[in-house]
């Protein structure tokens, strides 16, 4: 290595970690609208596959 080139590793600055990188995107104000949206088929596909749907059932 020449001795006049200064060592600069591939992470200089310090990085954000993946799980706040996900948490800050999720709850970004960009997002709010898929998150919502997500969150309600989420809940709906849990109640159809409970055994509370049979309240449905006339």
């Amino acid at each position: 290595m020449p001795a006049g080139r200064p060592l600069v590793g591939r992470n200089s600055q310090q990085s954000e970690s993946t799980f706040k990188t996900v948490v800050n995107g999720i709850t970004s104000s960009e997002n709010r609208t898929v998150v919502t949206a997500v969150g309600l088929f989420a809940v709906g596909v849990a109640f159809l596959h409970s055994s509370w749907s049979e309240i449905l059932l006339p």
